[in-house]
């Protein structure tokens, strides 16, 4: 197939894109370069559009002739969209609306990445597509509105869509070292560096870990099948783990206890995420369940190792 991935060289995007290539597929990029790096897709055979998916006409050459388009690229982090709430949304909202215009010409299939975020302040745990929305942040907020356009295109326009539902994706390749990190590549990074981890609030929170292969396989697998929804899917196995068992989970790893540094909540996080992940397993029944475990083992050995790990480990 001819695919086009938007947000192509971030961290799930690269990952992907390597998926596409062992499978077979010719793949092409559309990636500006704000929060994805160049070197991610070095040596890969690939059409690579250094450019926004805001530049129409950039946009339009980079989906010329694609068979689906896998929209990832977005403005991510709760704290940098209560910063600048419209940037997020002219990269999540705007962006989407321009991707499904390009997939509209072409008449592609799209799957496209929302967030576990949307749920806001729903008490409700785990998580079921069913619940209702209730976003806490901008960035929750404009990834609402992702998800409603992909759907809205599906219905309006006759386009095969699936929006996911990702739930705090982890693994090889997601940078650290930057104010917006996830918490898992800050933790990690941190402990490698010999400094405290930096641990906002009371280390309670919990989330849906999920590795980035099991998050490519489904992808991948949604693509080749055309596999469609008219309701966003969450794309999670299940997982409950909160931050201090992240910690403990890598003291255990790394063999030595972990300073850490306490600091305040941030604004706009959510106490508790966690999925019910039945429609996924209905719609994808061979879904890789990989443990929490196994998936933090590999992504601590591809930060001690950067170039240890080149495929993904799920086929």
């Amino acid at each position: 197939m001819r695919i086009l991935v938007t947000g192509g060289a971030g961290f799930i995007g690269s990952n992907l894109v390597r998926r596409f290539l062992s499978d077979g597929d010719s793949v092409a990029v559309i990636d500006d370069l704000s929060t994805g790096f160049a070197d991610n897709l070095t040596g890969l055979d690939i059409d690579f559009f250094v450019a926004s998916i805001l530049d129409e006409n950039a946009l339009a050459g980079a989906a010329a002739g694609a068979e689906a388009i896998v929209h990832l690229a977005a403005l991510g982090s709760v704290p940098r969209s209560v910063e600048n709430p419209v940037a997020s949304h002219s990269a999540n909202a705007t962006g989407t609306l321009m991707v499904l215009e390009a997939a509209r010409r072409e008449r592609a299939y799209v799957t496209a990445a929302s967030s576990s975020s949307v749920y806001g302040s729903v008490p409700d745990l785990p998580r079921v597509e069913s619940l209702p929305t209730r976003p806490m942040s901008p960035y929750a907020a404009s990834k609402l509105a992702t998800e409603s356009y992909v759907l809205a295109y599906g219905t309006s326009y006759d386009l095969p869509t699936l929006p996911f539902r990702f739930f705090n994706v982890y693994g090889q390749r997601q940078a650290a070292g930057h104010v917006y990190a996830a918490v898992i590549p800050t933790f990690i990074d941190a402990a490698l560096r010999g400094v405290p981890l930096p641990l906002n609030g009371d280390g309670l929170q919990s989330r849906d870990f999920t590795f980035v292969d099991t998050v490519t396989w489904v992808l991948a697998d949604a693509v080749h099948r055309r596999v469609r929804s008219s309701v966003p899917v969450n794309l999670a196995i299940g997982a409950n783990v909160t931050l201090l068992d992240l910690i403990a989970e890598l003291e255990q790893l790394l063999c030595r206890e972990l300073p850490v540094e306490h600091r305040s909540d941030r604004v706009g996080d959510v106490r508790a995420s966690q999925s019910n992940p039945v429609l996924l397993r209905e719609l994808f029944p061979d879904v890789p369940e990989i443990p929490f475990r196994t998936g933090l083992t590999a992504t601590v050995d591809w930060f001690q190792n950067p170039q240890s790990s080149s495929q993904a480990t799920v086929d």
